[in-house]
């Protein structure tokens, strides 16, 4: 059986599909479509074997940063798939060092292990048929091959990049030469290219040996190679993920495999595939994707659509009922702390707004009002001057780190589950309808002892509420000094 080892990136500045998919949280962790995140159908797609093919998975490679390592893991666990290597970029470098990372990392126990490098956030409704589709490219591969897949275009789409093919696709599915890329094109070049037959979308996704896309890398991109090689040589382990050394990785360039190889080699063979595919890059393509109505209206959560036409209106907060009258042409998308109301034909320029935001210092542009750490999650829901109330929930078995804090002291209520505080030197339970004051400076810990997830409400009040003010004693998750949560 052929063993292929996926390679999932799973970075992201969450900006096309803002207020949902923002940069503390981007989409590929959120159930855009599905009861399931992306990045969990991503993952999903990539186990086990293909039935109709001798070609197996094995397991995975993932690459994020710091702050998604812990929410990767967990997502994982509740796919039920066992977390593989978990390698984590010091900073975002784009996917050429990525893929450089994982190839060498790969290569160091086995220079012809197979990657299969796959975005996370993209939606691949048929698994069986993606995944025939990369056994045919098999062979190319075994020929010394970098192969890419190609996504049959079924409107011209100014969105993507394309693939141009040296002939038509024969119907096969076989691996076809690639004559070369070509950049987003505008909409009557678009056009030209679905009428010609011989260009497909670039999905980004790459099949190809390790030991064959490090010889592309020296061969077309030297520069890249000692660096990245160095931050994979003096990686560290921690807690079971891959930390790539920080000082090698800060001399890395920050390029695109596209720019950095692939446009660059010359053994290069494409796999058409002609299944449902979407990389969910603008809130159109969740619209698609949305079983839209008679009237092409895809709604989501608390909504009401009144005489509403070709619109997307979505509700994202319990509790808040989003209501079109009379609309058009329109997206609508509500979270507690922010509303996205957009032309439709706007969509793909949400990213100003973002950037908007930014200039203005709003919080909204990068982070959203939940926030997720090892041991669950706290959600904020008043903010105010000396003031704040936040809604925390702690796994089973989970405990907060032992701290204490400068400027605040909180209120803890329990309203589900049973939580085992600790102030000083004193250790109790706190069972629901039950409260415990913090006082400031008080060395302090919260553990959820039970097997069900315990939830609180906090209260803090002081000078200073912001998450860095935290003196971290002990903590099972080995995050340092003012680290958050």
């Amino acid at each position: 059986m052929d063993i292929v080892t996926p390679v999932i990136l799973c970075g992201g500045s969450g900006t096309r599909l803002w207020p949902l998919s923002r940069k503390s949280y981007p989409k590929q962790f959120t159930q855009l479509t599905g009861e399931t995140s992306l990045f969990q159908a991503s993952a999903l797609r990539l186990t086990g074997r293909d039935d109709a093919s001798d070609l197996g998975f094995g397991a995975p490679v993932v690459l994020t940063n710091a702050d998604f390592r812990f929410i990767v893991t967990e997502q994982m666990t509740e796919a039920g798939i066992d977390p593989g290597p978990v390698l984590i970029e010091p900073e975002g470098r784009n996917t050429a060092p990525a893929v450089l990372a994982a190839a060498l990392h790969l290569a160091a126990k086995d220079p012809a292990a197979v990657m299969l490098v796959a975005p996370s956030d993209h939606v691949v409704p048929d698994a069986p048929a993606f995944r025939a589709a990369v056994a045919r490219g098999m062979d190319a591969v075994k020929a010394g091959q970098l192969v890419t897949f190609g996504i049959t275009p079924d409107h011209p789409e100014t969105g993507y990049g394309y693939l141009q093919l040296t002939a038509k696709p024969d119907g096969s599915g076989r691996a076809t030469p690639l004559a070369g890329f070509v950049e987003k094109p505008d909409q009557a070049t678009a056009q030209t290219m679905l009428d010609d037959g011989s260009y497909l979308w670039n999905a980004g996704i790459f099949l190809f040996a390790a030991k064959d896309i490090i010889a592309a890398f020296e061969t077309h991109a030297a520069t890249l190679v000692p660096p990245v090689r160095a931050a994979v040589d003096k990686a560290e382990a921690d807690l079971g993920f891959l930390r790539l050394d920080p000082g090698a990785w800060a001399g890395v360039e920050d390029i695109s495999l596209d720019y950095a190889v692939m446009e660059r080699a010359e053994n290069l063979s494409v796999v058409p595939y002609s299944g449902g595919w979407s990389d969910l890059g603008s809130w159109t393509a969740v619209q698609e994707l949305g079983h839209p109505d008679e009237n092409g209206v895809a709604t989501s959560g608390a909504v009401t659509a009144i005489d509403c036409r070709n619109s997307l209106l979505r509700s994202e907060s319990q509790g808040l009922e989003l209501v079109g009258l009379g609309v058009e042409n329109l997206i609508a998308v509500a979270m507690p702390d922010a509303v996205l109301v957009a032309d439709a034909s706007r969509a793909q320029d949400v990213k100003t707004a973002v950037n908007a935001l930014k200039a203005k210092g709003a919080s909204q542009a990068t982070s959203l009002p939940i926030d997720y750490r090892p041991w669950g999650h706290f959600e904020t829901l008043i903010l105010r001057e000396r003031f704040q109330v936040k809604r925390i929930h702690v796994k089973p078995g989970a405990s907060l780190s032992l701290q204490s804090h400068h400027h605040r002291a909180e209120h803890w209520i329990v309203v589900e589950g049973t939580a085992k505080v600790t102030i000083d030197d004193e250790v109790k339970l706190v069972t629901e309808n039950q409260s415990v004051y913090i006082p400031l400076g008080a060395v302090h810990r919260m553990e959820n002892p039970g097997k069900i997830d315990m939830v609180l409400i906090e209260v803090q009040t002081g000078s200073y509420l912001g998450e860095d003010d935290i003196i971290r004693y002990e903590d099972k998750y080995a995050r340092g000094q003012g680290a958050k949560g």
